[in-house]
């Protein structure tokens, strides 16, 4: 099992790695006699999952540095322009009203 951990780490990598390119890696382990048919079901499975688990936290490394530059900026949040606009609605009314 160490060899197949070795051939994965120099591998895509999990994030990188589809289903099919690790059907396709380990299938070509079975056939060279490196693993056992039983091994390769677990070890796609394996594979898959580490791979989920990469792309995870990527997106959520991702996120949390759009939020992090956004918050740079300082822009106005959804909440803060919404109240904005009813304020302005308020304002409206209230000039309509003392309008002639």
């Amino acid at each position: 099992m160490d060899l197949l951990k070795n051939v994965f780490s120099l591998g895509l990598g999990a994030a990188a790695a589809t289903k099919e390119q690790i059907e396709k890696a380990v299938d070509s382990l079975v056939k060279k006699g490196d693993i056992s048919k039983e091994d390769s079901k677990i070890l796609i499975k394996q594979w898959a999952e580490k791979g989920e688990q990469a792309q995870k936290q990527l997106d959520d490394s991702v996120k949390a540095k759009v939020n992090q530059a956004l918050n740079g900026l300082n822009l106005a949040t959804k909440e803060e322009v919404e109240e904005l606009e009813r304020r302005i609605v308020i304002l409206e009314k209230q000039n309509q009203n003392l309008q002639p």
